[in-house]
């Protein structure tokens, strides 16, 4: 199948972006010049690391939340807790909460969720659903912070755009939405600084040579800009 071609206005857009890294404050402004489209695109921080996330002392996963968060709708969370927490789960933000009736649920097909968090004593529980949320990567985890004593915190914090990161199997690439084409060029540096420092401070003691080769901005619909770090 036949690859598609550029449209006009990725063209228009490459001619002003550059290969060359430019300082994070001028990637966010071309990134935010480029033309807009008929939706408010996200803009995206791909960093490629120097490590070898099949190793499992190099692998970086978590989660954070940025200071502008990330824009766009809430995210649909469920919750894992005992029967007498269902509601307090709920008032938070879960969409479904619950224990053995809501793992029924997800056997049986039902994933219309982006976030799963549970208490630790309920992933005996969540065990069960490793094949159905496993490959999905909506299994619960303490690295990722979905895996915690505070689930009505944990909802609030994910509903409202927290952000997931791991590293992936193709390299060692991390890539997360830093915010919308519409956010100030200072909201976008700062959150976008904010996940380059996190990153940086959570080097694996493991990696070894240049840890970050490579970032770059982008749009949902746009070229990406190379940026300085």
């Amino acid at each position: 199948m036949p690859s598609r071609k550029p449209g006009k206005r990725y063209k228009a857009d490459a001619e002003r972006a550059t290969k060359d890294p430019v300082p994070l404050v001028e990637a966010v402004n071309r990134v935010k010049s480029f033309k807009k489209t008929n939706f408010d695109q996200t803009v995206d921080l791909c960093m490629h690391l120097g490590v070898d996330p099949k190793q499992a002392d190099q692998m970086l996963r978590g989660a954070i939340s940025l200071p502008h968060g990330v824009g766009g709708a809430a995210k649909r969370v469920v919750a894992f807790v005992p029967d007498d927490k269902i509601e307090e789960a709920k008032a938070a933000g879960a969409v479904e909460a619950g224990s053995d009736e809501l793992v029924k649920k997800i056997e049986g097909g039902w994933t219309d969720f982006d976030v799963a968090v549970a208490e630790p004593a309920m992933m005996r529980v969540v065990a069960k659903l490793g094949k159905q949320l496993g490959p999905k990567g909506l299994m619960p985890s303490p690295k990722a912070g979905t895996v915690t004593p505070n689930v009505p915190q944990a909802v609030k914090e994910f509903a409202a755009g927290k952000v997931e990161y791991r590293t992936k199997d193709d390299g060692g690439n991390i890539h997360v939405p830093v915010g919308k084409q519409s956010f100030s060029p200072e909201q976008l540096v700062e959150n976008a600084q904010t996940m380059i420092d996190h990153i940086i401070k959570i080097k694996p003691a493991a990696a070894k040579g240049t840890y970050l080769k490579r970032v770059t901005l982008s749009g949902t619909m746009t070229p990406s800009v190379a940026v300085q770090v």
